[in-house]
């Protein structure tokens, strides 16, 4: 854990409802998440990550021309994507793009990649889902040489080969690279074997759940002879002014986008009271009023040894509104009640 943990804010670009339930239209959603950012940025916050889906319940597709949008405005805040479904895209398109961003914001871009939670990126693009495994290792190998800013000679099964290839445009510092994942074993000792820093997204169930992960990793590093490297977790939340308001504001938006997942994945509908255990001490959503989310943040990063908790702030079609005061709540209440704690 680095000495002053990073405490950051995700979303998905979640498709949203105004007061009367109708929803709003998804070029509306993309600007609101600018406005977010840039709220985001005036209360001190340090990182935003921004997702990438192809579905009509998330409006962001791309992340990093969104994020763009937000570095111009802002003058501190890192940007990210969360994630970057490099399976589906190019490697070489992910560094420039990404690049590019960081030469916009001044240094402040980063990209974590992943395979994604949903496959709807594979058929739009072309992409085989029978070969799901093998797309995310052959291309995560290339990026991770992009990544040296180095002229790359590399051969792999999905792409051509490239012989002393230069990529453009470079950086000034290089690009922060993380690599996501959702609680695979073989994931961790990947992104140790590759380097790069560890997001474990965690979702569902107590953080405890993810320690044997964090101790693979740094031991995996350990024996690859490497330093330690920064761990983050990703998991969702909503902060306002009471617990109570919390609770009821996210409740039925959490609900409906927990079941409309779940109609696809076979899950069954959530309820009221497994709501209340993932809001409770020992679940995944941090709800509440900012001691209550400071709290539960500060017991997961001295569980976890992190130096990064990102919460993800938007929950299916909570009103912006809603997202804008738990941004507002989380950079100037929760944020320094975590670092008091942790100090």
């Amino acid at each position: 854990m680095s000495d002053v943990v990073e405490l950051g804010i995700d979303t998905f670009g979640d498709t949203t409802v105004r007061e009367d339930g109708t929803y709003v239209p998804l070029p509306q959603v993309i600007r609101d998440v600018v406005e977010e950012g840039v709220l985001a940025d005036e209360v001190g916050i340090d990182f935003i990550g921004v997702g990438e889906h192809h579905r009509p319940d998330f409006a962001v597709s791309a992340p990093d021309v969104v994020l763009t949008a937000i570095a111009a405005r802002t003058q501190r805040i890192r940007l990210g994507s969360a994630v970057t479904v490099l399976s589906s895209d190019d490697p070489i398109r992910v560094f420039q793009r990404f690049a590019t961003l960081d030469a916009i914001s001044h240094g402040r871009a980063e990209v974590i990649l992943g395979r994604g939670s949903f496959i709807e990126s594979f058929p739009l693009f072309g992409f085989d889902l029978g070969e799901y495994e093998e797309l995310f290792s052959d291309k995560l190998d290339l990026f991770a040489r992009l990544l040296a800013e180095q002229p790359v000679t590399w051969s792999g099964s999905t792409r051509p080969p490239l012989t002393d290839q230069r990529v453009y445009p470079t950086t000034e510092n290089g690009l922060r690279a993380w690599i996501g994942v959702g609680g695979s074993p073989e994931s961790v000792v990947r992104a140790a074997r590759y380097d790069l820093p560890l997001v474990l997204a965690i979702i569902g169930g107590p953080a405890e759940r993810f320690v044997p992960f964090a101790d693979l990793y740094r031991r995996a590093l350990a024996e690859l002879g490497r330093p330690e490297l920064p761990i983050a977790v990703h998991s969702p939340g909503h902060v306002a002014d009471s617990d109570e308001q919390a609770r009821e504001q996210i409740w039925p938006h959490y609900k409906a986008m927990h079941d409309r997942i779940g109609a696809e994945r076979g899950w069954g509908p959530t309820n009221r009271a497994q709501f209340e255990a993932q809001a409770g001490p020992q679940g995944a959503l941090y709800v509440g009023a900012p001691e209550t989310v400071a709290t539960k943040i500060a017991a997961t990063v001295r569980l976890l040894g992190l130096s990064r908790f990102d919460m993800k702030y938007s929950s299916g079609p909570l009103p912006h509104q809603h997202l804008m005061r738990s941004i507002e709540l989380y950079g100037t209440k929760v944020m320094p009640l975590v670092r008091d704690m942790l100090s």
